[in-house]
This record gives structure tokens, C-alpha cells and sequence, in this order.
């Protein structure tokens, strides 16, 4: 069973060694990079290890955009040892449940860089649609929570 954990003195190591394909290594930013901006934005950052039962399988964080006063999926990554296995689409799921839980969320933002073609079609499966908007490079997807 797919799990959000947070990430601890036990399991920053192998978080750490989390990596993705080469070919997707422009669209996601490392572990170590995501870790150091959840560090500067402790009050509104949310990372987790995603785990299947004790096996780490992936990273996802969430956070809270002060600037535009919304709530996002702002990392989301899955080892290349397990994807095309559900991990993502359940990490995803976990992810909007939290956010959902935590902060009655009524909107959930995300971007993707064009050409990750895999990540679109997951989010979008999720219920997310573009919003028109290209941000730092980023094109802008919204779900509407209730």
C-alpha cells in the first residue's frame, strides 16, 4: 500500500539517492535541490517519501504559494527503478488527499515543463486542466476540489 512518510534522519540518505531517468532530468529537479528549498520554506513546504509498504519508491512535496494565496503539487518523483508501476498516480493521490485533509483545499495548482508528456497525461487523469498560464517555464495546471 502506497504511503506519504515524512522524510527523517532515517531515510534522508535514500531519499537522497532517489533518481530519475536521464531523459527526465530537465523536468524534475533532484531530491537534494527539493529538500533545500522545503528547507528555506519550512512554513510552506510539505515533502514525503513515498513509500509501498517499506519500500521507497518515490518523493512528492507539496506547498503553499504565498505570492498568488494557493495551494500546489510542487515536486513529484519517482525512482526509475519503479516507475510505470501506479506509484505515481498514487503518490498523486495521497498528495491531493493531504492537501484536501490538512487545508480543505477548494483548488490545487501544478506546472509542467512542456514536453514531459508523462506527466501531463498523469495529472490530467487526475482531473487537473490547463489554466492558459506559462510561469518560469512552467505551464499552468489547475483541479478544482469541490
Amino acid at each position: 500500500m502506497v504511503s506519504l512518510k515524512p522524510v527523517t534522519q532515517h531515510n534522508l540518505d535514500a531519499v537522497l539517492a532517489l533518481q530519475v531517468h536521464e531523459t527526465q532530468k530537465c523536468f524534475v529537479s533532484s531530491t537534494a535541490e527539493s529538500l533545500a528549498q522545503a528547507y528555506v520554506h519550512a512554513k510552506t513546504a510539505y515533502p514525503f517519501a513515498v513509500y509501498d509498504d517499506a519500500i521507497l519508491v518515490g518523493f512528492i512535496m507539496m506547498g503553499y504559494y504565498e505570492e498568488k494565496k494557493y495551494y500546489t503539487l510542487w515536486k513529484l518523483l519517482i525512482d526509475r527503478r519503479y516507475q510505470g508501476l501506479g506509484y505515481g498516480r498514487a503518490a498523486l493521490e495521497q498528495g491531493i488527499a493531504y492537501l484536501k485533509e490538512q487545508f480543505r483545499v477548494k483548488e490545487i495548482y501544478c506546472g509542467v515543463i512542456p514536453g514531459n508528456e508523462a506527466a501531463s497525461r498523469l495529472y490530467q487523469s487526475a482531473g487537473f486542466e490547463y489554466t492558459g498560464l506559462i510561469e518560469n517555464g512552467m505551464q499552468e495546471l489547475r483541479l478544482k476540489c469541490g
